[in-house]
């Protein structure tokens, strides 16, 4: 992919697309282009993925928005009939392709689990990252009114006074945390403690090499998984 223009990500962005560690200053990080999709890349397998959904990437959305714009203004610009031209199309299609994906598999999250998103949101504490874009959070919110709103209009206002409450946060199930998911290692790491799977055996530690791929219990992997040190796959 050639551009003249590389994709910049707050330093907060980037801890958190490569697990590192922002310390709140305003020092940017100056991303190549190849960087910057392969960031978007690793956000998007990661929520195809996993459970639950994870935390929100609007820096990186914004790059990449902005790349592809760059990427559409070279071409037009690039002769016809070159053979270039016709490549480097396919590639800003690739990229919509798993831009698209990856917000449309947050909003059919957001749809499944809305009340639980929006409780989680509700008890996040100060400082600590949203798992909701501000346009996200909007939709879900207006979500749960429109359900809340049909609920009550099909169902509840027929039914007894007594049975027309409704608790949504134990009517829609949660996301299971306890599934299983393949992963590869990027980081290594050492002493991951491992719930037993039958009442016999004991929590057990194991050390992941980097490189390796293993077959594991979500739970036990989700901070690695937000901390970019292992890789859904």
């Amino acid at each position: 992919m050639r551009s003249g223009a590389a994709g910049r990500v707050m330093a907060g962005a980037m801890a958190a697309a490569t697990g590192g560690d922002s310390d709140g200053d305003s020092e940017e990080l100056v991303l190549t282009p190849a960087q910057l999709i392969q960031s978007l890349e690793q956000a998007w397998l990661n929520e195809k993925f996993a459970p639950e959904l994870l935390e929100s990437k609007p820096e990186i959305i914004e790059c990449v928005v902005e790349q592809l714009d760059h990427m559409e203004a070279n071409l037009k610009r690039a002769k016809r009939g070159d053979l270039k031209v016709s490549v480097h199309h396919m590639e800003i299609e690739r990229i919509r392709f798993v831009l698209s994906s990856y917000l449309r598999c947050r909003l059919v999250k957001i749809e499944k689990f809305f009340p639980h998103i929006l409780e989680k949101e509700k008890s996040r504490a100060e400082g600590e990252p949203s798992i909701l874009s501000p346009e996200e959070f909007a939709f879900a919110t207006e979500y749960m009114a429109n359900t809340e709103a049909y609920l009550k209009n099909v169902a509840l206002k027929h039914m007894p006074p007594n049975l027309q409450k409704v608790s949504l946060l134990k009517s829609v199930p949660k996301p299971n945390l306890d599934s299983f998911v393949f992963l590869r290692v990027l980081e290594r790491q050492e002493n991951i403690l491992v719930e037993p799977e039958t009442d016999e055996q004991r929590e057990y530690a194991i050390d992941l090499e980097e490189g390796s791929q293993h077959l594991i219990r979500y739970r036990t992997v989700a901070p690695l998984v937000a901390s970019g040190a292992v890789q859904l796959i």
